[in-house]
């Protein structure tokens, strides 16, 4: 013969608000200890008022880089374009006139709807151009928005990139003398070449 006697605690777990109650115990535990005891602090950020810090190393929107005395540091040589992996990035690169052995960055583009913010093309760029931001707040109504062209990259990495580093040139002095292309070179003469050996 079966026994059909219940206790207490086999009726109460037979009622459907117990199911409720056990799974609003951690609302009602963090209710009673934040509102009533004051004793929890808030975990709510009062967004955006309030702003989360971001870890250093947080994957922002891109930006295009400066020297000191205001240059670009892009030197057009579409290695960047050439490795990211979902084709963000356009590059038209020119020569600068008068010297044809410098080439710069004429246009620069970049598509960041279809950005994965994988960092390649930073690790890409020999001269150190390019550089991730912090920035996250760029939701927009129109995605053609989020076309950036060259002015408005420069301007993100002025925004965020107040402290700039010096040119190459004045960081080595003997890359500033040693370089070809400097114009204070005197020029070789025969007894300055060194000697051809059979």
């Amino acid at each position: 013969m079966e026994n059909h006697t219940m206790t207490l605690g086999q009726w109460v777990k037979r009622l459907p608000v117990y199911e409720i109650l056990i799974g609003m115990k951690a609302t009602i535990t963090v209710f009673i200890q934040r509102i009533i005891l004051r004793t929890r602090p808030a975990v709510t950020l009062q967004y955006p008022h309030e702003k989360r810090d971001l870890p250093g190393s947080y994957r922002g929107m891109i930006a295009l880089l400066r020297y000191d005395d205001e240059t670009e540091k892009c030197v057009g040589c579409d290695l960047c374009e050439a490795a990211c992996p979902s084709r963000v990035i356009t590059v038209i690169s020119a020569e600068k006139e008068g010297e044809p052995m410098k080439r710069y960055a004429k246009e620069y583009y970049m598509d960041m709807s279809r950005c994965i913010f994988c960092g390649l093309c930073i690790q890409a760029c020999p001269v150190d151009a390019l550089a991730m931001t912090k920035e996250y707040e760029w939701a927009v109504y129109n995605k053609r928005d989020l076309r950036l062209t060259k002015p408005q990259l420069l301007a993100l990495g002025d925004r965020n990139f107040p402290e700039r580093e010096r040119k190459i040139e004045f960081q080595h002095h003997n890359v500033a003398f040693f370089n070809i292309g400097h114009h204070d070179l005197p020029p070789m003469t025969s007894k300055d070449q060194p000697p051809v050996t059979p």
